[in-house]
């Protein structure tokens, strides 16, 4: 199967699938986060629509890795925007990021939670037995390990259309009043209200954020 051709893979009933532009990813991680909700992530044949994320800042952020300027772990943030940043997490997890901003900004949104819409069977071998499919990328660890996204996948193009992993979207648009909460797992900046999330989905992580759920 063509891997640039996920309308096979998916239940397209409001639109036609396409690639994120590179211009939609090239505004403030704040901005683009929620923008990002009800998109897809498309790894091979594993398809979610994106529930989850949370923004950062860069410089202006001292709870972003590319707080303190460059360094070989987090160079891809300094890129352009369109590309993943993926990091291991406490030595454990591998955890995507979306590069948003200009080159030089160092934007990026973590993704957080998708539902799975295809390739489950393939997520539910790499999570082990679940009780649920919900559990099944409802966390930035759960997710990749579930996508199959890992180090190795550390800059590729999302934005490109014949790549492994890309980022799309079918029609269904962001909710107009994502629900937000202060970001999670973090010890600075842990006021700012930069997790996004789709309104009452069952499927976004049970981590509890540092503030109270509130609507923007």
């Amino acid at each position: 199967m063509d891997p640039a051709d996920v309308t096979d893979r998916v239940d397209v009933t409001v639109g036609a699938v396409r690639a994120v532009r590179r211009a939609e990813l090239s505004g403030a991680a704040v901005d683009v986060a929620p923008t990002l909700l009800n998109s897809l992530l498309v790894v091979g044949d594993r398809v979610g629509r994106i529930i989850e994320v949370e923004a950062y800042a860069g410089a202006e952020d001292p709870a972003s890795h590319a707080f303190r300027g460059p360094t070989s772990r987090n160079g891809v943030m300094f890129g352009p925007p369109g590309h993943l940043y993926v990091y291991r997490s406490y030595g454990i997890h591998w955890c995507a990021n979306v590069v948003t901003g200009n080159a030089g900004d160092a934007q990026a949104v973590l993704l957080r939670a998708v539902e799975p819409l295809t390739g489950i069977e393939h997520m539910r071998a790499a999570r082990a037995v679940l009780d649920r499919d919900a559990d099944l990328a409802n966390g930035p660890g759960k997710l990749c390990q579930a996508m199959g996204i890992s180090g190795t996948d550390d800059g590729v193009d999302l934005c490109h259309r014949a790549g492994r992993i890309r980022l799309c979207r079918d029609g269904v648009a962001p909710p107009e009043h994502p629900a937000s909460t202060t970001r999670v797992g973090i010890s600075r900046a842990r006021d700012r209200p930069w997790r996004f999330m789709v309104p009452d989905h069952a499927g976004v992580s049970r981590a509890r954020p540092s503030g109270a759920e509130r609507s923007t």
